[in-house]
């Protein structure tokens, strides 16, 4: 049987490209893909495996890296298709159930939540797989490794396949063509020490390769969880010098941003790839992010 290969199905979010991707892999029966992206992309998910003779019904399995919206959304509609899901244990009631899910972002979205992120149906009880941390995922002749990777959340698996990392956000987002890239870091589980631990963890592994969700496959990995510590070092760094001041979160938001925009410059980012960062990576999130992590575990030290 010919060997697997990876393919990167963008999904066009917002209508931006190289936001966030689901990653392709067939061979033999199985069809599988890693992450299902939110609800509001599935037509360009299905654009996507036609150019691949595939239609939502050809998915075998998906295996999420964590139940994020723009990671996981769209897993329920694809279950109902016939997909086994793959979660975290952390994140398994939330696929069954996602109302609380749901709840939580419309509070951050409001509005903008059925344009942002479309439907989120729950995954099918029987439809539900949630391995065990390092328990091998068996798919026809395919192998899939799931690694507990916190940091990012505590509801976070990085699966290796073959010699390739799918790191989720644990890996940071990175946009093709730059050497460049940033540390997702939504509340409300943001923490720098199991951040650190999940890259000490992913370098034992010694893969070669990287798939961010936010985006694409790089032969570069040892070089991406490299500059992934030393942006976690930077950060952690930056907000020792902001936040004993006790800015108010838009205060923070600001100075946030005003130091990714120096950052941008000095890396010659263009507008299109600012704007492709700024959807897989909104900075006010960050930054909210960055003020729990200071109040609710810095405070506690």
């Amino acid at each position: 049987m010919a060997p697997a290969s990876v393919t990167t199905l963008d999904l066009n979010f917002q209508g931006r490209t190289r936001v966030i991707a689901s990653y392709l892999i067939r061979q033999g029966d199985a069809v599988v893909l890693i992450e299902s992206g939110p609800g509001s992309t599935l037509p360009a998910l299905e654009t996507g495996l036609a150019k691949e003779g595939l239609s939502p019904r050809n998915i075998t399995h998906i295996l999420l890296t964590h139940i994020h919206l723009d990671h996981a959304g769209a897993a329920g509609w694809l279950s109902q298709q016939g997909a086994q899901v793959y979660v975290h244990p952390i994140g398994a009631p939330h696929m069954l159930n996602p109302e609380k899910l749901i709840a939580s972002a419309t509070r951050i979205y409001g509005d903008r939540m059925k344009t942002l992120w479309g439907e989120f149906l729950p995954v099918e009880q029987n439809q539900l797989t949630v391995p065990k941390d390092a328990e091998e995922i068996v798919i026809g002749n395919l192998r899939f490794l799931p690694l507990d990777t916190p940091g990012h959340a505590d509801h976070h698996y990085s699966y290796i396949f073959e010699d390739l990392c799918f790191s989720g956000d644990v890996g940071g987002v990175r946009i093709p063509g730059f050497t460049y890239l940033r540390a997702p870091m939504p509340p409300p589980e943001l923490h720098f020490g199991k951040w650190r631990e999940s890259i000490t963890r992913l370098r034992s592994l010694k893969f070669s390769r990287i798939a961010p969700t936010h985006f694409g496959i790089f032969d570069d990995a040892d070089w991406q969880l490299n500059e992934l510590q030393t942006s976690l070092d930077d950060i952690e760094a930056w907000l020792e010098t902001v936040m004993p001041s006790s800015p108010t979160v838009d205060v923070l938001r600001e100075k946030f941003s005003a130091w990714m925009d120096e950052q941008s410059a000095v890396k010659k980012l263009t507008e299109d790839v600012i704007q492709a960062y700024t959807l897989a990576n909104p900075l006010a999130m960050t930054a909210d992010g960055l003020m729990r992590y200071w109040k609710k575990v810095r405070s506690q030290l």
